[in-house]
């Protein structure tokens, strides 16, 4: 019984191809079936061989619909592709080609062949023990091109085998279930072999290997040749790219183990932990590194200083989504790398706070007012940003910051991107945060606010492999009082940048807090250290100069 609606259904599918897929034999059908409808008796009248291209088209029709559903149910392999984990999978196409799926960064169009099938091939992760292998052994960065190539290679023959098995054992198995005869079963499955033997000439006879010198980039590697240059040039100079990239590989990887193993701080109920952070710049890194802090301090919230974003357009928008995820209210100002665009699809983030023209926010027991930059630079060819404009845009928020504390509103952080801006908040919030110049500066105003303008979270962006010495990573935890929501203390965590593995973290106090000795420094104390990470404590007397990173 369990086997009669699946049975019915089966019949009902055979029976609507096998119109198409063979007509002839309705007579046959018409002269066994006692009750045959008048329309089936009227086909049955036109005779075998009448349209024979029907009984073709249909035919073809099972074929390429077996070996499609074939493709989908197994014509897929995971294999590793040198430090990487990658699927690779056929799939039909009228065009051809090759899709490369990086996430989150996007993808990479090539039009490397002409065949009715589409190579995607989709970067799954990065493998911790082979990062790991080519750091150890520096000498097999210069045998990375064909050790990939192999890997390609073998990848490619597992996948032609495991395609012939899944189109050949799709084609056959619909051919059984509409035609119910093992003869045309075969000859579906034969068909469907041939077929896919013919699209694997076509494509090696059309293959176009200098079709990555005109890739298509769509996401965020539509900015892909601003990142690493033109792809001529990274064809030209392989050599030289090939070791840029298994570096940018390693130590990313070797991040993300650093950021893992951070000190952690036991819970204090009286004290609010503020994450400061800026500059991402794009770097997908940051967010691990993000979210590994908010865990392990126990954060209540995170302030973003603006230059998330590296050219400010829609296609950028996406990085943003692990925002969702970080497990604490993000407040974020916009940079000078951040357009409208970006503040606009952040503000639909439902624990996302965006912040302008002075407006303010209580979150996290926090009163928290700021304003988005004063100035677009879309790319860093453009000229520097506009001082005066940075002041007007702080002097803006100097009133609106006055206008909320008579409304008995005040504000107990204030944020801006540019310390041009900051700056002009002086007296009229005690603290002020900021980023932009991509180090540390800690200072105390004349009327009494205290400056804080924290380095880049993202070590300078997807660009510091350009540089000739690595960027390090900056954050900070804020440790506020509940009471009176005034700073107490504050940790600086440095991590070193791409190529480094080194984590610290130091402790500084208020300049007040420690003239009067105040029983109101911070309570929480570092736990054990773990071995990979290279915390240093410490109590640094702030100054009016810029604090050096550590």
């Amino acid at each position: 019984m369990v086997r009669v609606p699946f049975r019915a259904a089966a019949d009902r599918v055979r029976r609507r191809l096998g119109r198409i897929a063979r007509p002839s034999s309705r007579s046959r059908t018409a002269a066994r079936t006692p009750a045959a409808a008048p329309g089936d008796l009227a086909a049955a009248g036109r005779g075998p061989g009448r349209h024979p291209y029907l009984r073709a088209l249909g035919m073809l029709a099972v074929v390429v619909l077996g070996a499609w559903l074939g493709l989908l149910a197994v014509g897929s392999i995971r294999t590793p592709v040198g430090p990487m984990d990658t699927t690779m999978t056929l799939r039909p196409s009228l065009t051809g080609g090759s899709k490369i799926n990086v996430s989150p960064l996007g993808a990479l169009e090539l039009d490397s062949h002409v065949a009715p099938l589409r190579l995607d091939v989709d970067v799954d992760r990065l493998d911790p023990e082979r990062s790991q292998a080519l750091f150890d052994q520096p000498e097999r960065f210069s045998n990375l091109q064909d050790e990939v190539t192999r890997d390609v290679a073998a990848g490619t023959r597992e996948l032609a085998v495991r395609s012939c098995v899944a189109v050949v054992s799709g084609a056959a198995a619909l051919g059984l279930v509409v035609y119910r005869r093992p003869r045309r079963a075969l000859a579906a499955g034969g068909l469907a072999l041939t077929l896919l033997a013919a699209s694997g000439v076509s494509a090696y006879a059309t293959w176009n290997p200098k079709s990555v010198l005109e890739p298509k980039f769509s996401g965020l590697l539509s900015s892909a040749p601003s990142l690493v240059g033109d792809a001529r040039s990274i064809v030209t100079e392989f050599d030289i790219y090939q070791q840029e990239l298994a570096r940018l590989v390693t130590n990313v990887t070797k991040l993300y183990d650093a950021t893992s193993t951070l000190p952690v701080y036991q819970p204090d109920p009286g004290t609010i932990r503020v994450l400061h952070v800026s500059d991402i710049h794009l770097n997908p890194a940051a967010w691990h590194i993000i979210a590994s802090l908010v865990e392990q301090y126990e954060i209540d919230v995170i302030i973003d200083s603006g230059d998330t974003m590296d050219h400010g357009s829609a296609a950028e928008n996406g990085f943003l989504d692990p925002i969702r995820d970080l497990g604490a209210p993000y407040v974020w100002v916009r940079g000078n790398h951040d357009s409208r665009v970006t503040q606009e699809y952040l503000e639909k983030f439902r624990d996302v706070r965006v912040l302008d023209d002075g407006a303010a926010v209580n979150v996290g027991g926090l009163r928290i007012a700021g304003t988005g930059d004063a100035s677009f630079t879309p790319d860093r060819t453009g000229p520097g940003s506009n001082k005066e404009a940075a002041r007007l845009e702080g002097m803006r928020l100097a009133t609106a910051l006055r206008d909320q504390e008579r409304a008995g509103t005040p504000a107990d952080i204030a944020v801006a991107h540019d310390p041009n801006t900051a700056r002009e908040t002086d007296g009229t919030v005690p603290l002020v945060l900021s980023g932009h110049y991509h180090r540390r500066i800690n200072e105390q105003l004349k009327l009494g606010t205290r400056l804080k303008v924290e380095g880049s979270t993202g070590g300078g962006g997807l660009r510091a492999v350009q540089n000739e010495k690595p960027e390090k990573v900056h954050a900070s935890v804020l440790y506020m009082d509940r009471s009176t929501r005034r700073l107490q203390a504050w940790d600086e965590i440095t991590l070193g940048g791409l190529g480094l593995t080194t984590a610290e973290v130091s402790r500084h106090l208020p300049e007040e807090n420690l003239k009067k000795d105040a029983p109101g420094s911070p309570t929480p104390s570092p736990s054990s250290p773990s071995s990979s990470a290279s915390p240093a404590p410490s109590s640094g007397r702030s100054s009016g100069r810029p604090t050096p990173a550590p």
